[in-house]
């Protein structure tokens, strides 16, 4: 153990760092305020006192307007049937709770997206009845692939009215995927499957139909489901509201918090803007990344957190919610508590079954590999998804191969021979460093895309920015980030290469993967990859047209085909892919 003093002193030294980094984006958002509302739309809140807030963080906005609008009632209504069905027909709750799920689904996603949620269930029992597990996974990874063929989104968008339903069919879809893949290896590993009344159609449905967990998780596997469900355990009315109460009471906090961050720091924007992220000072630039993921763990703290709440009140144990960012250190700690029921279902689903660790070196390597490249594929398999993906491999691998290399009974014995308790300590630290700024670089990448990465690449490394400057940001930034923006295509040469952002509020900035257009009227984003003036008329039509919507204040750019006129406002025929970040999101076309 360190002594106290030394503890304090790194314990004030991380506050220090924290609170200044964080004033350096706040001083950066109200000096570039003007500039990013008119690049980006700021909001005015009604929280703090009249603050602009940055709206920039479509998963946040996304499920906050749909929370408003309908998921909070259905899910207060789940409670409800939930309570009522524990006291007055506990053995049928599974059941009963089911049918609310399917119930809750025809109401938020009609009958057509129920209907598809139903067909890829049934796909995945009917071909698990082979009992073939490589049968079972070719069928999930071919039904997540149907998610992202242009055709059949073109038939779920006919479906809705808004492009937000649209989404939102899409985000449960993927989640969903998990869960019927759980329930259908597990039943191919059982010996005698008739014999187990749990491994049956119904208990499917009431599985992938369980409400708190339908739309965004957390990933809760069959077998801890099944657990819970079969032990009936009774709390009383009282003892729930008690713990409601107090679960809702911290989910109020963690909601409060991430208000706040989006009102006195503007690092969405900022993130999207290429050219004023090469322009802050070092500070701005380790606080930026700081804030970004800290906001993505408050922000999961609340997505986790209310089916959680849920989930305890049903008697079920849901994963640990993700661990603070800010105390992570490795890239294998970040895996195993930052999304706990993802890391659970990976292991057991797709690194033991590839041979795990039990095939030696090579075998933990390709292991390893597979298991991210699943990831990879499940996130929309994109550049620079593949790119962090890599990067996360890379880092796993060499934080074993030196545990391993630690363990040998030569280094450990002249590590207690030469070194004391507390420098072993101060070494093991020195060591995780390393890791530590491997993890920075993987995590940039994954919180704007490969442009962000070599932005911050470029200016720790190449132009010699002082990292002791970014410490207290930099160094804390081990998380997951807020969504970016890819076109499906290739991003042209032209990128990087911009004139300067003009005044004018036709004119933007739009160079990087990560610069976005948000248009408020449809609560969607779009993008260019390169800046150009608009066209004098609506409808020029050229092979690199760009074009907008004349009836939007908030103009949605489109490029790279013809552009047409249709009802009085101009529409594109490309389409813009939506790539999520977390492993809960898939990846979906903008029009």
């Amino acid at each position: 153990m360190l002594p106290w003093w030394e503890l304090s002193f790194y314990l004030c030294a991380s506050l220090g760092f924290h609170l200044y980094s964080f004033y350096e984006v706040y001083k950066a958002s109200r000096e570039h305020e003007e500039e990013l509302d008119r690049q980006f739309d700021l909001e005015i809140g009604t929280l703090f006192g009249g603050l602009k807030k940055d709206p920039n963080d479509f998963e946040w906005s996304f499920w906050m307007e749909w929370g408003k609008q309908r998921l909070v009632r259905f899910l207060f209504g789940h409670m409800l049937v939930s309570q009522m069905a524990n006291v007055l027909a506990r053995k049928h709750r599974p059941w009963i709770l089911g049918a609310y799920g399917m119930w809750a689904s025809w109401c938020v996603l009609g009958a057509h997206g129920t209907a598809i949620i139903f067909l890829h269930t049934l796909i995945s029992f009917c071909v698990a009845q082979l009992r073939s597990l490589a049968l079972t996974w070719l069928c999930s990874l071919f039904l997540l692939s149907t998610l992202r063929l242009q055709d059949v989104e073109e038939v779920k968008r006919g479906w809705y009215q808004t492009e937000n339903e649209y989404y939102l069919l899409q985000f449960t879809l993927t989640v969903r995927c998990l869960y019927y893949t759980s329930f259908s290896l597990e039943f191919c590993w059982q010996q005698m499957p008739n014999g187990h009344s749990f491994y049956s159609f119904p208990w499917l449905v009431a599985y992938v139909f369980y409400y708190p967990v339908f739309h965004n998780g957390p990933i809760l596997s069959f077998p801890e489901f099944i657990a819970k469900v079969q032990q009936q355990e009774y709390c009383s009315l009282k003892s729930n509201l008690s713990a409601f109460a107090v679960g809702l009471g911290r989910l109020l906090c963690y909601w409060w918090l991430a208000e706040l961050m989006v009102h006195l720091m503007y690092m969405h924007a900022i993130y999207s803007s290429a050219s004023l992220l090469k322009a802050v000072s070092c500070w701005t630039l380790g606080g930026l990344a700081l804030a970004h993921v800290l906001f993505f763990y408050l922000k999961y703290l609340v997505l986790f957190g209310v089916p959680a709440l849920l989930m305890r009140l049903d008697g079920l144990t849901p994963p640990p919610l993700p661990r603070c960012v800010s105390t992570m250190f490795s890239f294998t700690g970040m895996w195993r508590y930052f999304d706990v029921g993802l890391h659970d279902f990976l292991i057991r689903y797709v690194y033991i079954p590839v041979g795990g660790s039990q095939h030696g070196l090579l075998g933990t390597l390709f292991s390893t590999a597979v298991t991210f490249a699943f990831v990879s594929f499940w996130h929309g398999g994109y550049d620079y998804l593949w790119c962090w993906a890599a990067l996360n491999w890379l880092g796993v691998t060499v934080e074993n191969v030196v545990q391993r290399l630690v363990r040998t009974p030569c280094i450990q014995d002249s590590v207690i021979q030469f070194l004391s308790p507390q420098a072993r300590r101060r070494f093991h630290a020195a060591l995780a460093s390393c890791s530590t700024s491997m993890l920075i670089l993987s995590n940039l990448v994954f919180l704007g895309g490969s442009q962000v990465g070599k932005i911050y690449w470029n200016r720790i490394f190449i132009q010699g920015c002082r990292v002791s400057k970014l410490s207290g940001g930099l160094l804390c930034s081990l998380g997951h980030g807020a969504p970016a923006v890819k076109e499906a295509g290739q991003v042209p040469s032209s990128l990087g290469r911009c004139p300067p952002l003009s005044q004018s509020r036709l004119h933007y900035r739009l160079n990087d993967p990560n610069c976005l257009r948000r248009d408020s009227a449809h609560s969607r984003v779009c993008r260019d990859d390169c800046c150009r003036p608009p066209p004098a008329t609506e409808g020029t039509r050229s092979p690199s047209c760009t074009c907008w919507g004349s009836q939007y204040l908030d103009r949605a750019w489109c490029s790279g085909h013809r552009c047409k006129v249709t009802s009085g406002s101009s529409q594109c025929t490309t389409h813009f892919v939506w790539t999520f970040p977390r492993a809960k999101k898939p990846a979906v076309d903008v029009d």
